[in-house]
């Protein structure tokens, strides 16, 4: 599996999708969240994955679902695991019926 884009980080998303755009500091975010103000920074910082609990509060928040949030989060972890292990899996052969 061969990507030409890099993997994006759910971070990157809230930051430039949500937070630029509506003015909203990760501070602010997190106090409407209910959640330590360090959760979100380290989000758009892509520091921290997305959790499922962080998951249903921006869905909650933003008006989305928490899949599009863990989606996103999945994506990210497949692209950046791929790449890590691409010499070990193009050693595995294709499974081919009799």
């Amino acid at each position: 599996m061969t990507s030409i884009l890099p993997p994006v980080h759910p971070g990157e998303i809230l930051r430039e999708e949500y937070l630029v755009p509506l003015a909203l500091s990760a501070g602010a975010l997190a106090k409407r969240l209910g959640v330590p103000r360090t959760r979100i920074e380290r989000l758009v910082k892509q520091e921290t994955p997305v959790t499922p609990d962080t998951a249903l509060r921006l869905a909650r928040f933003f008006r989305t679902s928490p899949e599009f949030w863990m989606n996103m989060q999945a994506a990210y972890d497949l692209k950046v695991e791929a790449e890590k292990k691409k010499q070990e899996l193009a050693t595995i052969e294709s499974f081919e019926a009799a």
